[in-house]
């Protein structure tokens, strides 16, 4: 396995550079993030007992093959992963329903499994929970269903004081007043696998001017993400998650009436504040979930960026979970602000603006735009570094060492 692990990672270098993919900046850096994120999780799916032969036709198929049709093979192979967690997990906390699906008929699996894109139409969640039964489970604590877990996969994730990396086999402390707790992989994963999920609230850029501390939505909050697709996802309201499986509205711990420091906006935060209404607090009323507070991949937020002369060993990917799944819906920890109906929207520059109904076809499956942590090399007992890649165009941390400056600049141009 080593000697194709080698091949996949120089495939990796070569393909980054491919003149195939190259149009504005921005988008040349997301497809080749999809490239190598289709040589890692394809390279995890062959297995431990894949051929030579095999791992040749997919670096053949990354080099030919279009970034769409690469898309859906990535969002293939995470589902195909998370899909044998969830139902490690059920398996955990559920032993009897999962056994003899007939003892508990609200949770009997009503249609076959199904993984990548290829999912049956499915009607959309309901996007107000509160009178939904929350089925019993069995009384583990979050520490105890982390373990079991382990048992099964081989690792599971720590949140611990962060500075130790024992990749360099030595201590390097991370040089930021803010660095404090990091996330650790406890245990052994390859390369490819899905490590950790990123939780929280997330919010579709018709709903930006209800993130907490709109405009300036990073002053008070570290624990912020954006997707390629303008998607944000605030983690912040998830902190540890929980000891049980109940209804989350995602308003733990968050302060709805969080304003911008005095003298602290510019111009552009300005203009948003005139063309934005204030934060309505019914909206929170309007959405829920029933979900697994103790699940232990739900602490991608803990992952700290690499201090200087040490690299990531693990990477964002997009995943788009398919509500049609509903039984995994329990083991995704992220809630979309305002409900799952999408709305269309069209971009004028930095600014988003509604247009017109979603016009959702039928066909069109709901998801929820979501964010995983994919490993880049095996990795063992060791902390999970992730590239965060800043903008240079705003002033960074005194503590942030980039990784690749080229990348930076693509990913924000």
């Amino acid at each position: 396995m080593a000697f194709l692990f080698n091949k996949f990672q120089e495939a990796v270098r070569t393909l980054a550079k491919n003149p195939m993919f190259a149009r504005d900046p921005r988008h040349l850096q997301f497809e080749a993030d999809v490239n190598r994120l289709f040589l890692y999780t394809s390279y995890y799916r062959l297995g431990e007992n894949a051929e030579e032969k095999d791992a040749e036709e997919i670096i053949d198929l990354a080099s030919k093959a279009s970034v769409a049709d690469q898309q859906k093979q990535v969002q293939d192979n995470v589902h195909y992963q998370l899909t044998h967690m969830c139902q490690a997990m059920d398996s955990i906390l559920r032993p009897d329903v999962t056994n003899d699906p007939s003892k508990d008929p609200k949770e009997a699996h009503s249609h076959s499994r199904r993984s990548g894109l290829t999912f049956a139409v499915g009607g959309a969640a309901s996007a107000n929970k509160q009178s939904a039964a929350i089925p019993a489970t069995r009384p583990l604590t979050r520490a105890e269903l982390s373990n079991k877990f382990k048992d099964h996969f081989g690792y599971t994730l720590d949140i611990r004081a962060s500075g130790i990396s024992t990749t360099l086999k030595t201590v390097v402390p991370i040089p930021h007043k803010d660095a404090g707790q990091g996330l650790f992989l406890s245990g052994e994963a390859n390369v490819g696998a899905v490590l950790a999920i990123y939780p929280g609230v997330i919010y579709s850029p018709a709903y930006y001017r209800y993130i907490p501390g709109y405009p300036r939505i990073d002053a008070c909050n570290n624990y912020l993400i954006t997707r390629y697709d303008g998607t944000i996802i605030d983690a912040k309201p998830w902190c540890l998650g929980g000891e049980t499986r109940e209804l989350w509205d995602g308003s733990d711990l968050v302060d709805y009436n969080a304003v911008p420091p005095k003298g602290s906006e510019n111009n552009s935060d300005r203009v948003w504040r005139m063309l934005s209404k204030p934060l309505e607090k019914s909206m929170r009323g309007n959405f829920g979930e029933v979900l697994e507070r103790r699940n232990p991949l739900a602490f991608g937020h803990f992952a700290n960026h690499p201090p200087k002369g040490s690299t990531p060993n693990v990477m964002i990917c997009p995943y788009d979970f398919p509500l049609t799944e509903k039984e995994m819906r329990v083991y995704i920890p992220n809630i979309t602000f305002g409900g799952e109906e999408p709305i269309k929207m069209k971009r004028f520059g930095s600014f988003y603006f509604k247009s017109g109904s979603s016009d959702n076809q039928a066909g069109d499956s709901l998801v929820l735009k979501t964010l995983v942590l994919v490993s880049t090399r095996s990795i063992h007992d060791e902390e999970l570094f992730l590239n965060y890649r800043y903008s240079n165009s705003k002033r960074r941390p005194e503590w942030y060492s980039p990784v690749d400056e080229e990348e930076d600049k693509r990913r924000w141009s």
